[in-house]
């Protein structure tokens, strides 16, 4: 293996701080280069050589159990919700999208992005933020008579040509100042448009009667009922481990399969129920070619896409990453480079893809991604020697993910399988109302793990019940009440915005709350209490593609003061099972954060 992580690595879920101040040093990117000094291609070019040496061993690591339960999973994770947007932009633009559309641009982000990207676990297809996007452009251009997917191909077009430049420029090494505080509002904000588009899937259903309305209601609310307590047995210590993994890997699809029959028994099966609209298989839902004709439109047309892709470019930029960084978020014991750049150059390739297809445009997908490396999470069982108190306990960490390429690729086959005539026959006969309830599951299980959930929580709890070792207890709580307030305002702006016109300038706005945390709370929090209340969203080892975390210190030694390693730093040791040598001398990198080096320095002064 190519590299080892302490248990304070696990337990922890990030790199040891506890380090010699004198031996910390600024990385040399950092150190060497002026800010004006652009280095063409050198990130594209850096993560290709980083992530080339794995690529054989990200076919060859695909031989593990959890690669199965894993791609089944990710199948109908991110089919069902597509489906779902499907028939949101199906109404809402027309007939203009439909189920293959929405299939084509899964199967094309899946594809390009296990075979060839620097990040094979971030699952890429249709979200959200695309679906408000697409039917946001259809509103403002339709009425003018304008060609819709010859714009919108022009738009994927012009998108391209941003992408590109973002990854020759290395524009990605900005993402080292994005934190959980950004991460976490962006991740509210889509948690709550599953949500929403749950509500509005079932307010539809009274076009076919308020019989049908009712019982969708009642089956929505099962399907995400049954979805979550499989999910509460997985994580729970009832019934053997074995048969508990079961139940959490395929308890979600079977809910969905059960729950299809179910509509079907007694006198239910009397009640019209609304059924997702199908399309011939293999081909466009309206009757066009796959191939748009972009040369259909005006010359002023095209000109006009320029600032739509420009905004649709800004929502990528953030959205694709934060799926990124948050699929590698620090939890994860990943031990395979990153690659942003490389990523975002392939992404710009999918988008001018998507445009000439005439299909909705892929990136990656929250809380999907996120999903998928959880899922591939092997965990192992350490008992609690060393606390006196919790003596003789015995609790389950991550010991390693199985980082591969094949779990993705196998769910985008899949998907192509679905535009198969007997396939979307099948999904034909799935009720509207259990796709409402899997767009709740999909929005609680993302509300349940956002650090914005937590801290509410936290603020809920009886102070005299809350655990002594909570971190935040520890801290003012206005601080705790203001820092939550902030991310709250945050979500309510997003999503204020795109319930209006001028939805289709949301990207802008969120990418505001990069440069607030960055320079302006900290005029307002203590280093102690942003320490505590935020954190980098992934580790320097995954950062190191960006030029570390913002505030990252590296240490460097030499191999033969290797004696002294403190737990939980990440080691690299011999690499033989990937056939490289083992470096002469090793760099070891732990995050302190500017408020945190701001405080070391008063200390040794």
């Amino acid at each position: 293996m190519p590299f080892t992580f302490s248990k304070a690595r696990h337990a922890e879920g990030g790199l040891n701080r506890e380090t010699t101040l004198s031996t910390r040093r600024t990385t040399a990117s950092a150190r060497n280069d002026k800010w004006w000094k652009i280095h063409l291609f050198r990130g594209m070019i850096n993560d290709v050589r980083r992530r080339a040496p794995y690529y054989w061993s990200d076919w060859t690591d695909a031989w593990d159990y959890r690669v199965v339960p894993a791609t089944v999973y990710m199948y109908f994770a991110n089919i069902l919700p597509a489906l779902a947007f499907s028939l949101d932009m199906f109404v809402k633009t027309n007939e203009s999208f439909g189920v293959n559309e929405v299939l084509l641009a899964s199967v094309l982000g899946s594809v390009v992005f296990s075979l060839f990207a620097a990040q094979p676990l971030v699952i890429v297809g249709v979200t959200g933020p695309i679906t408000v996007f697409n039917y946001t452009v259809y509103d403002i251009m339709a009425p003018r008579g304008t060609n819709y997917f010859a714009f919108m191909c022009w738009i994927g077009l012009w998108s391209l040509v941003m992408h590109w430049i973002l990854a020759f420029t290395n524009a990605c090494n900005l993402l080292k100042y994005v934190t959980r505080f950004s991460c976490d509002i962006f991740g509210f904000y889509v948690a709550f448009i599953y949500l929403q588009k749950g509500i509005q899937v079932l307010t539809r259903q009274w076009e076919a009667g308020d019989t049908s309305a009712y019982l969708s209601i009642v089956i929505a609310l099962l399907v995400l009922m049954v979805a979550y307590i499989c999910g509460l047995i997985g994580h729970s210590t009832y019934l053997q481990r074995h048969l508990r993994k079961l139940i959490e890997d395929y308890g979600t699809p079977l809910t969905v399969v059960f729950f299809t029959g179910f509509v079907h028994i007694g006198k239910m099966r009397h009640v019209e129920l609304l059924t997702l609209p199908i399309s011939k298989a293999f081909f466009p839902t309206t009757d066009r070619s796959w191939f748009v004709h972009f040369w259909d439109i005006s010359v002023a047309d095209v000109f006009l896409a320029i600032p739509f892709a420009i905004l649709l470019t800004i929502l990528f930029y953030f959205d694709h990453n934060v799926s990124s960084l948050i699929a590698q978020g620090t939890e994860f014991p990943l031990r395979k480079p990153a690659g942003f750049h490389w990523d975002i150059f392939l992404l710009g390739l999918t988008t001018g893809v998507g445009g000439l297809l005439g299909i909705p445009f892929p990136n990656g997908l929250i809380p999907q991604a996120p999903f998928h490396t959880t899922s591939l999470c092997v965990t192992r069982t350490v008992s609690d020697e060393e606390d006196e108190t919790n003596k003789g306990h015995t609790r389950r960490v991550v010991d390693h993910v199985v980082e591969q390429r094949v779990s993705n690729l196998a769910q985008g086959l899949l998907t192509l399988g679905t535009m198969t005539g007997p396939l979307l026959i099948v999904i034909h006969l799935i009720p509207q109302a259990v796709l409402a309830g899997l767009f709740f599951v999909m929005g609680v299980q993302a509300l349940e793990a956002n650090g914005i959930t937590l801290k509410l929580l936290f603020l809920a709890q009886d102070r005299h019940l809350t655990p002594r070792n909570d971190p935040l207890k520890g801290l003012r709580k206005k601080a705790v009440w203001g820092f939550v307030a902030l991310e709250l305002i945050g979500f309510g702006a997003t999503f204020a915005i795109t319930q209006t016109i001028a939805a289709i300038g949301f990207p802008v706005f969120i990418m505001l709350y990069i440069p607030v945390r960055t320079w302006v709370m900290p005029l307002f929090f203590t280093p102690q209490e942003l320490g505590v209340l935020d954190a980098p969203t992934a580790s320097p080892f995954t950062m190191e593609s960006v030029g570390g975390n913002h505030g990252e210190m590296v240490e460097e030694e030499e191999e033969e003061e290797e004696g002294g390693a403190s737990g939980g730093v990440l080691e690299e040791t011999n690499d033989a099972e990937l056939g490289q040598a083992r470096p002469r001398s090793r760099r070891r990198s732990s995050y302190v954060s500017p408020e945190q080096l701001e405080l070391d320095n008063l200390a040794r002064a």
